[in-house]
């Protein structure tokens, strides 16, 4: 019973981190976050993996996905303090997030709660001729809270994985040991004793 009981509850932290990292992939895709991109499909395959594992008693999947819990917590954490920009980390940096391949930030800066985007004409003599200027205003939530609530979140479903996921791995090894355990009374090739016929010949005379 707990061992199902701890299956089921892995396998429903796995499917909430699913949908919530498919969230955000269509969020980094359309703000053009080429390394998040990267890292939550790598999330996406190891969460399947893990729920695969989940399912089918396999303890090497879910030790696999137990392990990478803890790199996706990792980069969550870096995610937090690069737009609470702690430290030397800037948020206005381009390389870290985009590659440098473009000039976007989070999809949440445009199209937060309540943001409010005017364009401004004619843009500044500084502006690159392919990209609009544009004046923000009006935001319940600074873009950057935002990317921190997602990424809180990720951390906690995270948290909740590992431990479920050490969880269950614990059960599934000792539910092998109790079956290797029964099953060795049979490898002696025991068998117990057989009923014996009481059936007895006589000899028969034939005549002529």
């Amino acid at each position: 019973m707990g061992c199902c009981s701890g299956r089921c509850t892995l396998a429903f932290i796995c499917g909430m981190q699913l949908v919530s990292v498919l969230e955000r992939q269509v969020v980094d895709f359309l703000g053009y976050q080429w390394a998040p991109l990267l890292t939550n499909f790598l999330h996406i395959i190891v969460v399947i993996l893990g729920l695969f594992g989940t399912i089918q008693f396999r303890p090497r999947y879910v030790t696999g996905y137990a392990a990478w819990l803890v790199v996706w917590m990792t980069w969550n954490v870096f995610i937090i303090c690069f737009y609470l920009e702690v430290g030397d980390l800037s948020r206005d940096s381009d390389l870290v997030l985009t590659f440098n391949l473009s000039m976007h930030r989070s999809w949440w800066m445009e199209n937060g709660p309540g943001c409010r985007v005017t364009p401004v004409t004619p843009p500044p003599s500084w502006a690159p001729e392919d990209h609009r200027y544009i004046s923000i205003s009006g935001c319940l939530m600074d873009f950057q809270f935002i990317e921190v609530a997602h990424s809180s979140l990720q951390i906690l479903l995270a948290l909740m994985g590992f431990i479920y996921a050490c969880y269950v791995v614990k059960l599934i090894s000792e539910e092998e040991d109790s079956f290797d355990f029964i099953g060795g009374f049979d490898s002696y090739g025991y068998q117990g004793p057989q009923k014996t016929s009481h059936l007895q010949l006589q000899p028969m005379y034939m005549s002529k």
